[in-house]
């Protein structure tokens, strides 16, 4: 096992040494194995939806929040999330145009109510929807977010996807929206934000482990104007590529919404008298390997990642148990029920989650 993990490693510093020392152009990828970081393709103007991408300026940062105190958490319904039952898309759905942000095939369309829906089609669309159940029951802000099982979208007329639509049907489909007077306005940063170093993000921090977010780029997070409230409120608004492995692999079945990868992977890697580190996020070493070191350029930005993970205070990990720790039983099976997940991974779902809130918990 010791030479296995020597040859392993040894062929790892080899790749990244021929990464370091060679020219290569992105055009020469190892196109079998699954890019890190997908470009969309083009599309005419007209047809695209468009997301403000850019950072916000710290000089037009104005009361920002991140976390809210929840009295309640213990009565709060996962089931139905933040926009309540009352708030469930309404069919029939009109196909607005497509979105090419991200990786997975997305649209907007109106409902019956006239409201404007966000449509994600795809392996994110169950774990998302779980991933902020239990975020917003917290204290972290969220979207309204459902998943419909079947839906039949009038007009739809989409470029990626096609293999999950059926003309103008779609199944297990997120539909997302903003809370009333939300507006996106940009996007933060991991490493700058007005919270770094609090409570409230190490326990952010936290959560991206109990969920395996491995997707942490900069610009899965947002900032949105509130002006309801008079604040901007700051949140990872990706949240797909969850309840899998601890990262990237060569296949989305196995790194999100995948249960047995789930209770495969690593949780606490890490604790001394004061800090405890998680397995999420991880360098994907693996695929690295596979690629035969093409990929290095985006193995180098993910491994950028994996101090979010990593010597976080065990107080504030602890804190975030204790939050988790008011849920029930039930409103963790709603969590993952709210998801669309069949019976039987609910069941082992709920049950890995507990054992990782008490693990928290004993910190």
């Amino acid at each position: 096992m010791f030479r296995s993990s020597f040859c392993s490693f040894a062929a790892l510093v080899l790749l990244l040494a021929a990464y370091n020392a060679s020219a290569q152009s992105d055009a020469t990828r190892f196109t079998s194995v699954r890019p890190l970081f997908s470009a969309a393709a083009p599309q005419p103007k007209d047809a695209i939806a468009k997301d403000n991408d850019r950072p916000l300026p710290k000089a037009l940062v104005h009361n920002p929040i991140l976390w809210e105190q929840r009295d309640d958490i213990g009565s709060l319904d996962l089931l139905y999330g933040q926009g309540g039952q009352k708030h469930l898309p309404a069919p029939p759905f009109t196909f607005l145009q497509e979105s090419m942000h991200g990786t997975n095939p997305k649209f907007d369309a109106r409902d019956a109510n006239d409201h404007k829906w966000r449509v994600k089609l795809g392996e994110e669309a169950r774990p998302e929807v779980a991933s902020s159940r239990l975020l917003w029951a917290v204290g972290y802000f969220v979207e309204d977010d459902y998943v419909l099982a079947k839906a039949t979208v009038s007009g739809l007329n989409m470029k990626r996807g096609k293999n999950v639509i059926d003309g103008e049907q779609i199944t297990d489909a997120r539909f997302a929206r903003k809370a009333k007077g939300e507006k996106k306005i940009g996007t933060w940063a991991w490493k700058q934000n007005p919270f770094f170093g609090t409570k409230e993000f190490n326990g952010l921090r936290v959560m991206m482990a109990v969920l395996n977010n491995w997707d942490l780029k900069d610009d899965n997070n947002s900032v949105f104007s509130d002006s309801e409230n008079d604040r901007q409120i700051f949140l990872v608004s990706d949240i797909g590529a969850t309840f899998a492995t601890n990262n990237i692999t060569n296949s989305r079945k196995k790194d999100k919404g995948n249960v047995e990868k789930f209770k495969e992977s690593k949780f606490i890697t890490k604790l001394t008298d004061t800090e405890v580190s998680f397995g999420t996020p991880a360098a994907p070493t693996g695929l690295l390997l596979m690629s035969g070191g093409t990929i290095a350029p985006d193995y180098m930005r993910r491994r950028g990642f994996d101090w979010i993970g990593k010597d976080i205070p065990r107080s504030d990990a602890r804190w975030i148990g204790s939050l988790l720790g008011q849920l029930t039983h039930q409103q963790i099976m709603d969590a993952f029920r709210a998801g669309n997940f069949p019976p039987e991974q609910v069941d082992l779902y709920a049950t890995v989650v507990e054992d990782r809130i008490q693990e928290l918990k004993q910190l």
